[in-house]
């Protein structure tokens, strides 16, 4: 493994930090969650046309740069850094994974080229809380139970008649779907076939849709906008076709984002905890700069080990997607205890709504209820690697467990010449039984 970055990634991440740092402050960043797309849609554009951001991960036939997802996920750690207010996570690395995997040809040529120049964005929407299940960072459900099982609530999908070609009909609700108040084209996770024949497919569905509703909800951390999906009897096209797998490609395409929001933390991580040494390092207490008291020093010395710890995973999950899982433990961790110590250390001003310490609180707390907690997280990937396996079987009823004296009996019946040890223990006689107990004292 070469864990040096090339010169086109060191461009990457260079230029991007550039623009990141003159068009996305904190007061930038705050007043981009309050418009109606919840981004700056001036610099998204931006980001698309000289960075090619939105398809870093497209190859090249769709129009797309044809880099790695471990390039997709060093540009979300620059993101991450700023806190960047963007459908870069729920278009890039959420939906073009699936559209890649599943699409047909034609499906893959309308779609990619216009979500790689991002003009148009796309999310995925699952049904009640339950994307952290659908991604299988933390459990595997291959039978979809978490989609509603077939039963009621959930999505549900029926085949149309009346449409040409063979359309479908969805009906159902999804909450917690990012960006899915602005998203032009919505990724949705139904089931068909009643709850005898269920089975869990992916369905396009355009902005536009008659029956759509679509409402912007009131979250803690408001730089990852989310919204509640209605489906009124909405017409909409299958993703690729009825034989797909769609718990597989969603598995595969969690490791893909645990990585990216691995490494997306571990910027904001790295990023609260400059700030903070900057500010330890200028306010002065008795006399002194508050970040000569050892006690500070300790704290901040310990930040820095976890920062550069999770950092370390995060590179590695990059590398190895199937590390994904304990990379985003470590990594929202370290946010979360870092984001905790700026407020912390910051003191009085730490808490207040005019400076942005709370921003990185908000993102850590919002992204392990979204897709954790950490401790499910790290469960699920040690189920994974066979670190607790499961017990010997109970022998059934009436079943004698094999002794030595069975054993040896039964190898010298099958083989005549055993050895005259076997032989011995064959022929040997049954144990003594033991000693009576004593009887038992009375007083009287």
């Amino acid at each position: 493994m070469d864990a040096a970055f090339t010169a086109e990634q060191d461009e990457i991440r260079r230029t991007l930090r550039e623009i990141l740092g003159k068009r996305c402050g904190p007061d930038e960043v705050k007043a981009a969650v309050r418009t109606t797309a919840g981004h700056d849609r001036e610099l998204w554009q931006q980001l698309a046309r000289q960075l090619g951001l939105p398809g870093i991960a497209v190859a090249e036939e769709y129009g797309g740069v044809g880099c790695t997802p471990a390039d997709l996920a060093l540009a979300c750690e620059e993101t991450g850094r700023a806190l960047l207010p963007s459908p870069l996570l729920a278009t890039a690395a959420l939906c073009v994974p699936l559209i890649t995997a599943l699409g047909t040809a034609a499906q893959r040529s309308a779609l990619l080229p216009p979500l790689a120049t991002g003009t148009l964005t796309a999310t995925l929407a699952v049904s009640g809380a339950a994307l952290a299940t659908a991604l299988a960072l933390t459990g595997e459900d291959a039978s979809g139970q978490w989609a509603g099982g077939g039963r009621a609530g959930g999505v549900q999908a029926r085949a149309d008649a009346d449409a040409a070609g063979g359309g479908w009909r969805l009906y159902g609700e999804a909450a917690q779907v990012l960006d899915g108040h602005s998203a032009g084209l919505l990724l949705v996770a139904a089931h068909t076939g009643g709850f005898a024949r269920s089975r869990m497919l992916l369905f396009l569905v355009r902005e536009d849709a008659p029956g759509l509703v679509r409402t912007r909800q009131a979250v803690l951390d408001e730089t990852r906008p989310q919204a509640r999906i209605q489906l009124r009897d909405v017409p909409a096209e299958l993703l690729g076709d009825e034989g797909a797998d769609v718990a597989a490609a969603l598995a595969a395409t969690g490791r893909t984002v645990s990585a990216v929001l691995a490494a997306e933390a571990v910027g904001a991580a790295d990023r609260a905890l400059a700030r903070t040494v900057e500010y330890v390092r200028q306010r002065e207490q008795f006399g002194r700069a508050i970040g000569s008291f050892q006690a500070v020093k300790h704290r901040l010395a310990d930040l820095y080990v976890q920062v550069q710890a999770a950092r370390s995973a995060a590179y590695y999950a990059a590398w190895d997607p199937d590390q994904g899982g304990l990379a985003l433990a470590q990594a929202l961790e370290a946010l979360r205890v870092t984001a905790g110590e700026a407020i912390q250390l910051h003191g009085g001003i730490g808490f207040t709504w005019e400076h942005d310490a709370h921003l990185y609180f908000k993102r850590a707390a919002a992204d392990e209820l979204l897709f954790g907690p950490v401790h499910r997280l790290r469960a699920h990937a040690a189920d994974r690697a066979g670190l607790f396996t499961a017990p010997a079987a109970a022998a059934p009823p009436g079943h004698r467990a094999p002794t030595a004296h069975t054993d040896a009996a039964a190898d010298t019946a099958a083989d005549p010449a055993a050895s005259p040890a076997a032989a011995s223990a064959s022929t040997a006689p049954p144990p003594p039984p033991p000693f009576p107990p004593a009887p038992e004292k009375v007083a009287v």
